[in-house]
């Protein structure tokens, strides 16, 4: 978290109009008079639109943030009059997972309006609203709503003028019981039955922490490695949480200034440590959740006790439905988001090359931005290989491998596309030939269509390993050809501790 780097530091602006925008959501709901469980409700509202929605255009995130109350309020509704009866809520909470994650088909706008569902579901447990309540709690989320976008579309656009992000990549191919979000929707549904119910044995009043950690394990992940690894680090955060909330929040006894203070503390952390670090998120949330539960009068050493358990139960739970539910393993995962990435590879480098030649239309950059999205996801998707408790260990360097390797292709891949972008970069005939054993070392990486690998040939050393200075785009592409000929080793690996298996 503290050494990641922050371009344009755009985080640090990012969490500072969190902070600015979720305070204000909060302060105008206390000067309308609102309850403090209100004024709770209001602040996660805020907190929820400026974290959740994240669509690639401004227009689109409008939109988006217009929709929240569409799929907030039923449930907020439903939550607060099914409070008291407690096998008709469980069953419409369960309801309201489900479609949650089902909801993530639809993209972007889809993932953001089901996780605003189940937090406005989340939030009448945890704050035990009460049908009276409900008119209250409808203005304090409208006004929160009204305030987050003030702030992030009139106050402090930072996303007007600044270049669209690449787009999220495609899912994983898949129909039916096999379509990420459908087997998701099962499989975090199933978590959630199980932390419910487990969860309820041990405290018929903070079961739902239980629910709400198995829900968010499955958020931003596909295998059976991921979500295991997302587990293990949402129990760390909160024991690491906990502890900081024994010797930070329990003190305050609720004081509001100080609560207040440290809370705007907590959003920061959340927003600045949410893209690098997950432990460290859910340090502060767990942290923020203290505070709250201190201005709320209950907060002892036993609460943040039980507060542990029901996140390991809802681990276990999240374990448990993605080994036993329509499981997808790390290895399916992993081969397919590698074999994407090279493929881009050969198309940015395609692109290049025709702009090189001097097509006008050719332009490797989407290719490159593109190929950013996808390490990231081949990051994720391998993580559960280089973790410290993996204890396979010629897997965890042979991943770490692919990794580096990766990152090195897609550094010659930059710098290719930035010689490209020179208008006074001249044609070489030679680049053509590199591009095309380029072409033949992804091919040789990748499954073909009919399911078997290419040639198992080893690939050989660039015909001409050193490029001039009069011709950068040579040095690039016969040090991308390096890469692709040392990748060799790390994905076919031996039969007894293979990458792609594990």
């Amino acid at each position: 978290m503290l050494v990641a780097p922050d371009p344009g530091r755009v985080r640090l602006r990012n969490s500072c109009r969190a902070v600015v925008g979720i305070g204000i959501a909060v302060a105008v709901a206390e000067l309308a008079g609102l309850s403090l469980t209100a004024s709770i409700t209001g602040g996660l509202a805020a907190l929820l639109a400026l974290f959740t929605v994240a669509d690639a255009t401004v227009r689109a995130q409008r939109v988006t943030t217009a929709l929240l109350p569409a799929a907030g309020f039923p449930v907020l509704a439903m939550a607060t009059l099914l409070h008291g009866v407690p096998l008709a809520r469980d069953a419409a909470f369960l309801l309201v997972v489900f479609g949650g994650v089902y909801a993530r088909r639809w993209g972007p706008r889809g993932h953001a309006l089901g996780i605003f569902a189940f937090m406005n579901f989340f939030v009448t447990q945890f704050l035990h609203a009460v049908p009276a309540q409900l008119p209250e709690l409808y203005a304090a989320v409208g006004l929160a709503l009204g305030a987050a976008g003030l702030v992030r579309f009139v106050l402090w656009p930072l996303e007007r003028g600044a270049a669209p992000p690449a787009p999220a990549p495609r899912p994983l191919p898949g129909t039916g019981l096999a379509r990420p979000t459908t087997r998701q929707a099962f499989q975090a549904t199933a978590a959630c039955v199980f932390a419910l119910v487990a969860g309820q044995a041990l405290s018929q009043e903070r079961w739902y922490w239980a629910v709400g950690t198995a829900w968010w394990i499955f958020v931003n992940t596909v295998s059976r490695g991921e979500t295991l690894v997302r587990g293990f680090r949402r129990v760390l955060g909160t024991v690491v949480g906990i502890v900081v909330g024994v010797l930070v929040a329990i003190p305050l006894h609720g004081a509001p200034v100080p609560t207040a203070a440290l809370v705007a503390v907590c959003v920061f952390g959340i927003f600045y440590t949410a893209s690098v670090s997950y432990s460290w998120m859910v340090l502060a949330v767990t942290v923020m959740a203290g505070l709250l539960y201190g201005l709320l009068g209950v907060l002892d050493p036993g609460l943040l006790v039980l507060r542990l358990e029901e996140t390991a139960i809802g681990a276990v739970g999240a374990t448990l439905a993605v080994i036993l539910v329509l499981p997808v393993t790390t290895h399916a995962t992993n081969d397919a988001w590698i074999q994407r990435a090279l493929r881009c590879v050969h198309a940015a480098t395609a692109e290049a090359a025709a702009r090189l030649a001097g097509s006008p239309t050719a332009d490797p950059a989407p290719h490159a931005a593109e190929l950013e999205v996808l390490l990231a996801r081949v990051r994720m998707a391998l993580a559960p290989l280089v973790h410290p408790l993996n204890p396979f260990r010629a897997r965890k360097a042979r991943a770490a491998q692919v990794i580096t390797l990766l990152d090195g292709c897609a550094r010659e891949v930059r710098g290719l596309v930035a010689v490209a972008a020179d208008p006074d970069a001249s044609h070489d005939i030679r680049l053509a030939a590199a591009c095309s054993r380029v072409k033949s070392a992804v091919e040789a990486l990748t499954i073909s269509e009919k399911g078997s690998r290419g040639p198992t040939r080893t690939l050989g050393t660039p015909a001409h390993p050193a490029a001039t200075e009069q011709q950068p785009a040579l040095a690039h592409l016969h040090s991308l050809e390096r890469a692709l000929a040392e990748l060799e080793v790390p994905l076919r690996s031996s039969r007894h501790s293979p990458l792609v298996g594990a």
